[in-house]
């Protein structure tokens, strides 16, 4: 894929961020203050774009985590805590009941 490709796809998934975490969400534990990572956010991606019959390479949906990583760290929505690992910030996320991240 072109990198102008990896461009758009990178616009189209800023544009359309909250469908990325909805999705995320229901593919993974995704809730307020937990622990999300890297490979996550790359295979999620991946998957993301898989549903809409776009297929990405290994390397191709890596550079797109990394970017969306990037923009999710600016928004604050994710908050680093090792180079491969975030803390998600999202109170939309907040789970109904302490301790039951699937009580939502």
């Amino acid at each position: 894929m072109a990198k102008n490709d990896i461009q758009k796809l990178y616009s189209e998934l800023v544009n359309e961020i909250n469908i990325l975490l909805e999705f995320l969400r229901a593919k993974f534990p995704v809730f307020h203050n937990s622990n999300f990572f890297f490979r996550d956010l790359q295979f999620g991606i991946k998957s993301f774009f898989e549903k809409r019959n776009i297929k990405l390479s290994y390397s191709e949906s890596e550079t797109l985590a990394k970017q969306i990583a990037e923009f999710l760290k600016k928004e604050g929505i994710f908050v680093e805590t090792s180079s491969q690992s975030w803390k998600v910030n999202y109170p939309e996320f907040e789970t109904s009941k302490p301790g039951d991240p699937f009580s939502y």
